[in-house]
């Protein structure tokens, strides 16, 4: 009987308490003392027993608007961001129509496109400035385009898009007639953090998210915001018409009103460790960091020239020194076999175990014999 594939996140979470977890661009920096006692008080309070506000809690919606700083716009609650991308997918495309975006990518989005009956027209970006730009955007427009994607700041690679970008874009979208979908999960660590809905109000679906910037990844809350009448459109595909996770939505809440007393410290935290983590890189022989600095917090380590590939490299670092990173491959149909990627919003102690676990890996690899062809 053949051995079933390695299952790096069975093994990251059953080995959870030993687990420096570089692989999901999670954060694990931001002070949770409020957080916990906001949800222990909902938890001693049995909230969990009545279903929760179906529109949300009001008060996390003004603090939405007030986090993205465009109070005209409608928020909506989701299930996290990727139900978000799901809905605008199914709500705003038709078969047939295509949807400009690229290679590298976060290709889930991709998946819901499809699943539209849309198809994406992948610019490859893996090269500088590692995203897209106006001129790329104006020249892949057809007759079916109908939307750009605009992931910023971008994952896996980090890339950023500066204001001038982000307006020309926009204005290329409002010229044309397309709609954005601005995803800004990332836009917290951005140098120059720009929404699209600034310049294109109409045109534009923003994408947002408590994951990443509030620590929040397992609790599942995220959402949109966009004009009231494209909000409605969008809402037709909601499945959670009883409203998102009670518990969610008491620590968003708190993270959101908390979060201008500690945000500047996790972002400063997280530029300090992506420098670490180029550092080591730059010292092991073959591999390159083409995005530099990063805008968000992750990065791609290049290892195509070590002859390696990067799923060995992503299950030996987890398996004999517990630090994960993530295998390239899901997110890039070309370029992903020529990197992992590495996301460092972490405290320090688990940057240390990275910069010792990445160099010998490479050194184990290279050293070890290569297995025999197949029969």
């Amino acid at each position: 009987m053949a051995t079933p594939p390695f299952d790096a996140f069975r093994y990251a979470h059953a080995h959870r308490r030993q687990i420096v977890w570089m692989s999901q661009n999670t954060n694990h920096i931001v002070p949770p003392q409020m957080i916990r006692e906001a949800v222990e008080e909902a938890l001693r309070e049995h909230r969990y027993e009545g279903y929760p506000y179906a529109t949300g809690d009001p008060e996390l919606l003004d603090l939405v608007r007030a986090d993205l700083g465009n109070p005209a716009l409608t928020p909506f609650l989701t299930g996290g961001g990727t139900e978000a991308l799901y809905m605008i997918a199914r709500a705003l495309l038709a078969p047939g129509d295509e949807v400009i975006a690229t290679d590298p990518s976060y290709l889930i989005i991709h998946k819901f496109v499809a699943l539209a009956g849309a198809h994406t027209r992948n610019l490859d970006i893996y090269a500088p400035p590692y995203r897209l730009t106006a001129d790329r955007v104006r020249e892949a427009i057809g007759p079916k385009t109908k939307m750009i994607l605009l992931i910023d700041p971008l994952n896996p690679l980090g890339s950023g898009y500066p204001r001038a970008e982000v307006r020309a874009i926009a204005e290329i979208a409002r010229d044309h007639h397309l709609t954005i979908l601005n995803d800004v999960t990332y836009r917290d660590f951005s140098y120059e953090p720009t929404l699209a809905a600034e310049f294109a109000p109409e045109q534009t679906v923003t994408v947002w998210s408590v994951s990443k910037n509030c620590g929040l990844a397992g609790l599942r809350i995220g959402g949109f915001s966009a004009t009231a009448e494209r909000v409605k459109a969008i809402a037709r595909f909601n499945t959670n018409d009883l409203g998102v996770n009670i518990l969610a939505q008491v620590a968003a809440v708190a993270a959101l009103r908390s979060k201008p007393k500690w945000i500047g410290e996790v972002v400063r935290q997280t530029r300090s460790n992506y420098e670490r983590v180029a550092e080591t890189a730059t010292t092991v022989e073959g591999v390159t960091v083409p995005v530099h600095p990063s805008w968000a917090n992750m990065t791609i380590l290049d290892i195509s020239a070590t002859g390696l590939s990067p799923e060995t490299i992503q299950e030996e670092m987890l398996k004999t020194h517990g630090v994960f990173v993530r295998s390239g491959n899901y997110l890039s149909p070309t370029h992903g076999g020529k990197f992992v990627r590495v996301s460092f919003s972490n405290p320090p102690g688990d940057l240390d175990k990275f910069a010792t676990a990445f160099p010998e890996t490479l050194r184990t690899l290279r050293a070890r014999p290569a297995p025999p062809p197949a029969a």
